[in-house]
């Protein structure tokens, strides 16, 4: 193999290119291969095709010392190659909910003829529990002399935080019982040794796991935003419950935030995974299905909530103020804001919307649907009511003096917590938040 290895990367999404950005970074020389070929086109000529805080960067720096190249071709990516990643796309199934492992096969079984020396394959796409095992069958039938190991290297890249948690694990899982996959694997992470924690299990351990974790982070979210309506009946402020919470270690306190729901390409479609493989293989998921419907009714319960505040207008205008699912993206898949855009819109309401980084990926999904504007102030002007659903940092520092002359009515619903509601309120707004009284 040589001091540094060759990886070819398959998928060039939110894990795919941070990965490969990340492991050229390090040295290594990096295929990225994606079927789309208007993406790779771009790539190739510099265009970097999501947007991630440091990515850029990085991105131009090795596709200049050349260890970063792109293409369409599977065989490109994968001959020759000691690592392959799979971190292509497992949407859910539109009825089942399961994930679809259409595009998982169909890499697996194209690059079957382009294994000529022993490689490791590495699922990166949260895959359900026993994928692993078909695709070595997949591998084997279609290329009986190929040498491979394929392996779980599930991702805990946040989005928005990606390349800041590439090169800052906060733990490296690995699902094999292969030592000489181990040992790629070791040689792989050589770097990070001893600056994290690296835990090598069984490869349907490893497959669980991540939908393990996503599973239990969605729950904590789905009973903050319980607490937080409780609090709200009874007088207490979530913030500083969450805060309680949050000192006893057992807890801690992250992800005891309320908001308007979970969202992302993870979260939701992680537990409506979870939740399946727990119906099809007899074991009920009755927490996680629970969580699943609670966040549903959330976001419909958002827009109550703020069509309540306009409530003696037939045709209110709305200032939106974030789409993407969370701060630090453009990703708007799943995201609560444009849940919660498209309950507003089924109600009459008119919308101009905001958002720092995610206007382009809104805009590809609600088309003209919404007006777009450049800056939380032009949103704001003449509008009946200001909503934030997203928690970009520059939402805390509103101008509430410009925002009262801009508005039509001082009125927000602060969806996020993000502001000071007593200075809203000494700006003559009638603020709402989340969880508090």
């Amino acid at each position: 193999m040589g001091d540094k290895m060759k990886i070819g990367i398959i998928g060039t999404g939110y894990v795919g290119l941070p990965t490969g950005v990340g492991f050229a970074e390090l040295g290594n020389t990096v295929v990225c291969v994606d079927k789309n070929e208007n993406k790779i086109k771009a790539l190739k000529n510099g265009k970097i095709t999501l947007y991630e805080e440091g990515l850029e960067d990085l991105f131009h720096k090795n596709v200049k010392n050349g260890r970063l190249t792109f293409t369409t071709s599977i065989k490109k990516g994968v001959s020759d190659a000691d690592l392959v990643i799979i971190a292509v796309g497992t949407p859910p199934h539109p009825v089942t909910k399961e994930a679809d492992l259409r595009f998982v096969y169909e890499a697996v079984g194209e690059m079957a003829d382009y294994l000529n020396q022993y490689t490791v394959i590495a699922t990166k796409s949260t895959v359900p529990v026993g994928t692993g095992d078909q695709l070595e069958k997949i591998i084997s039938e279609k290329n009986p002399k190929a040498d491979f190991d394929v392996i779980s290297l599930p991702e805990f890249l946040r989005e928005g935080f990606a390349v800041h948690d590439f090169f800052h694990p906060d733990r490296i899982i690995v699902g094999t019982n292969s030592k000489r996959a181990e040992a790629v694997i070791r040689k792989l992470y050589e770097p990070f040794e001893g600056k994290t924690n690296f835990l090598f299990v069984k490869r349907r351990s490893s497959e669980t796991i991540k939908y393990a974790s996503n599973a239990f982070l969605a729950i904590k979210i789905h009973y903050i935003n319980e607490m937080a309506d409780f609090c709200e009946n009874m007088n207490a402020d979530v913030l500083e419950v969450a805060k309680g919470m949050g000192m006893d270690s057992r807890i801690g306190s992250r992800f005891l935030i309320p908001g308007p729901g979970y969202g992302g390409s993870c979260f939701p479609k992680d537990t409506q995974a979870m939740a399946c493989m727990g119906r099809q293989n007899g074991t009920p998921m009755t927490l996680i299905e629970t969580a699943i419907k609670g966040n549903q009714a959330r976001k419909k319960k958002m827009a109550c909530r703020i069509l309540n505040m306009v409530q003696d207008i037939s045709s209110p205008k709305i200032a939106v103020l974030g789409l993407a699912f969370k701060d630090g993206t453009d990703d708007c898949r799943e995201s609560p804001a444009m849940d919660v855009v498209c309950e507003l819109l089924q109600k009459g309401a008119e919308i101009i919307a905001y958002d720092p980084k995610a206007l382009s990926t809104a805009k590809s999904i609600l088309n003209d649907k919404i007006k777009y504007t450049d800056s939380l102030y032009n949103a704001a002007q003449g509008a009946d009511v200001l909503v934030i659903l997203t928690e970009w940092k520059e939402f805390k520092n509103i101008d509430f003096e410009r925002l009262s002359q801009a508005m039509q009515r001082r009125k927000i619903v602060d969806c996020r917590n993000m502001l000071n509601a007593e200075i809203a309120k000494r700006h003559g707004f009638e603020y709402r938040g989340i969880g508090r009284v």
